[in-house]
């Protein structure tokens, strides 16, 4: 399992400068000088000078890439133009209120997407199989930008059960939750369903039930176990997705997690921020992956010793 991780990771690094340098593309990519899209047109071409050289944008290109390749292993991402703090500290903040939105809405996604995707397997073709993957369809196609201030408007505005935006008790947690978990059931059932069924035409589930082993037990224990490379790699893809997809849930529901603070550094043209962040995101996504392929490997030996 050591040498299995170790090939893992070496074949993560590429990957990671490939993002770095994407990031560190991302400023000098936009049309236009930084420097005067961060002031705006009423600076005055002393300003602008004094912000290129602080942000070292005056520098070569070769230069402004080795600075910035040297800030990364030191943790530095250079200081938040909006905030005048260090974005490292800006993101650390704001990283325990997204993992949270983040777990909570893969355990809504899980906890209705396993039991709907097995259910749909065993009664196929029957009302009920179309009935799940009706509901399923369903949340595939109801974007977060209108699911978010649908839900909004009937739980919190119409009835007032729960709170419409913020954070607090647990009650904050609700509206976010199950606004990003609902697409994410969607696909998860689909693809627990479609393993499922695979696996239960399989001889060693024929042959269980003929030894007398219940419907139930051959379902879950034995059909749905080997089931789980697919959804387990759907879960490792959704949960590195769900970062993304938290940057339009926190700005709906006012959550102030990473995804927020990235709209908000567009919005003011931090771009140290907005680097940061981004960074951020796509690392997580990378290491989201490499963490799914050690589950293969826990799940299956087989694949790592291949």
């Amino acid at each position: 399992m050591l040498r299995y991780l170790i090939r893992r990771l070496l074949l993560t690094l590429p990957v990671l400068l490939g993002v770095a340098t994407l990031v560190f593309s991302l400023i000098h990519l936009v049309p236009g000088d930084p420097a005067q899209s961060m002031l705006g047109d009423a600076a005055s071409p002393q300003e602008v000078a004094a912000l290129r050289e602080r942000l070292g944008l005056d520098r070569p290109l070769a230069v402004q890439y080795g600075h910035f390749m040297a800030g990364l292993v030191r943790g530095d991402l250079g200081t938040s133009l909006r905030y005048g703090t260090p974005v490292v500290g800006e993101i650390e903040a704001r990283v325990p209120r997204t993992a949270e939105l983040a777990v909570a809405a893969m355990t809504v996604a899980i906890c209705l997407a396993i039991p709907l995707g097995i259910v749909a397997a065993v009664y196929r073709d029957t009302i009920v199989d179309h009935a799940a993957m009706t509901v399923a369809l369903a949340g595939i196609s109801m974007p977060n930008f209108w699911l978010g201030p649908l839900l909004a408007i009937l739980f919190a505005v119409k009835l007032g059960w729960l709170p419409v935006s913020g954070t607090g008790d647990w009650t904050h947690l609700v509206l976010p939750a199950a606004t990003l978990g609902a697409a994410l059931a969607a696909i998860l059932a689909r693809m627990t369903r479609a393993s499922v069924l695979e696996e239960l035409r399989e001889l060693y589930v024929m042959a269980a039930r003929a030894r007398g082993v219940s419907r139930a037990r051959a379902v879950l224990r034995h059909a749905f176990r080997n089931s789980l490379i697919p959804v387990v790699t759907i879960i490792g893809l959704q949960l590195g997705a769900v970062l993304t997809g938290t940057i339009i849930t926190e700005t709906i529901f006012a959550w102030p997690g990473v995804g927020r603070l990235l709209i908000q550094a567009i919005n003011f043209r931090d771009y140290p921020l907005v680097q940061g962040c981004i960074l951020f995101i796509s690392v997580t996504y990378v290491g989201m992956n490499l963490i799914t392929d050690l589950v293969y490997g826990w799940l299956d030996p087989r694949i790592r010793y291949e």
